[in-house]
């Protein structure tokens, strides 16, 4: 049985493990600050299932659509987890593992983007 297309890329498990790590920072952060909690939920998850979409699509332009709005959530999530640092909502080793996952995701994402040819056709980008 083989598996599905995101299921072999690095990034895709890199994205899992740090959605690992929102779902402790979540059950760790206090009821009067859900507001973090639901978003940092909402975008890494949102990163995992973006990868995976990008990854099933055929079209060159399509995949890339797809790495670029999980890498836009996982420029969130990094934001989220700075936000919650600074008010003392999450431990220091959290926080640290936290971004460097981050870092890695948005780093094979805009690799991933390029390989498909997309930023190179993007005007924008001279």
């Amino acid at each position: 049985m083989s598996g599905f297309d995101h299921e072999k890329l690095d990034v895709s498990r890199i994205a899992i493990a740090f959605l690992v790590i929102a779902n402790d920072v979540v059950e760790a952060v206090a009821r009067g600050r859900g507001y973090l909690a639901d978003q940092l939920q909402r975008a890494s998850t949102s990163v995992v299932l973006n990868i995976a979409e990008g990854a099933g699509e055929y079209s060159a332009k399509d995949k890339a659509r797809f790495y670029r709005m999980a890498k836009r959530s996982a420029t969130e999530c990094a934001a989220i987890l700075d936000v919650c640092q600074r008010l003392d909502l999450i431990a220091e080793e959290r926080y640290r593992v936290g971004r460097e996952h981050l870092f890695r995701t948005v780093s094979m994402l805009v690799r991933l983007v390029r390989s498909v040819g997309e930023s190179r056709s993007d005007p924008r980008r001279g």
